[in-house]
């Protein structure tokens, strides 16, 4: 505590050791106080204010830092900076972490424009997690564009079709028909619902090669995947129309059904358990 220090107080004059000639005195004299009393105790009040003078000039000699209390108080009540962690407290990373908004991780960011490759596609790479933890996402949030690197690129798909107009084909239908399927899909999980495993049936899996199905490029095609979570304590799972692969990564291409009759979100296949992945065909 810094001291702040008075300045010597100053008194009227004086006649003499016992005359008071201040206006103090005449204020105690207007109070009905007589002479004979007035003088012994002006004087002890004199005394008692040179004493209180002396004693407060005595604690503005002392060292200001000899005024600071001592010991662990007087750290916790400063905040110092010098004596918090360097590094983030694990209540505080947690609380960074769940604040956190979800976003989508990268499958094979910019392969799509690049050519097609014979790779056979594996469900052990990266690659294949991310894309499958894209598509949870995009299905526990109901928000399609989470799965976006989870789904056939387009650069890809203009490379792969001998139709007019690819890009809009890939953005009218394909795409368009996966947002339906995401949000129908979203419909079925409750909150919490977490994903398991995926299946891709490798006995299943063809190379479907140009000329086929309107294509000018080949591409490894897996029919019927399942997605299979736990939900409420209880597993189960629906389907993956379609998988395709594009320089040895597997992408979905159709969710939901791969030709519908009506415009409309479809869930492929829901079950209690994994159900039955297939059936084998397609393009």
């Amino acid at each position: 505590m810094v001291q702040y220090c008075l300045a010597p107080l100053t008194f009227p004059a004086r006649r003499s050791s016992l005359g008071l000639l201040s206006e103090r005195t005449r204020t105690w004299q207007g109070d009905g106080m007589s002479s004979a009393r007035r003088a012994p105790l002006a004087v002890a009040l004199t005394l008692a204010a040179l004493l209180a003078i002396a004693v407060t000039l005595a604690g503005c000699g002392t060292s200001s830092s000899s005024q600071r209390p001592a010991g662990p108080a007087s750290v916790t009540a400063s905040g110092s900076p010098s004596a918090q962690p360097a590094t983030p407290t694990a209540s505080a990373t947690a609380r960074a972490t769940a604040a956190s908004p979800p976003a989508a991780l990268p499958v094979a960011p910019g392969e799509g424009a690049l050519p097609q490759t014979r790779t056979i596609p594996r469900t052990d790479s990266v690659a294949f997690r991310n894309a499958m933890a894209d598509l949870w996402l995009a299905v526990t949030t109901g928000n399609p564009r989470f799965g976006l690197p989870a789904f056939f690129p387009e650069a890809a798909y203009k490379q792969v079709k001998a139709i007019p107009y690819p890009a809009a084909d890939w953005q009218y239908r394909l795409w368009y028909d996966f947002t339906l399927d995401v949000r129908a899909a979203h419909r079925i999980l409750h909150p919490g619902a977490q994903l398991v495993r995926v299946i891709v049936p490798a006995a299943d899996t063809v190379w479907v090669g140009p000329g086929a199905c309107y294509n000018l490029a080949g591409y490894w095609h897996a029919p019927g995947a399942r997605v299979v979570y736990r939900d409420h304590g209880q597993e189960r799972s629906f389907g993956v129309a379609s998988l395709i692969s594009w320089r040895g990564v597997w992408y979905v291409v159709h969710l939901g059904a791969v030709t519908r009759d009506v415009v409309t979100g479809i869930v492929d296949e829901p079950a209690v358990g994994p159900g039955v992945p297939g059936p084998p065909g397609g393009c």
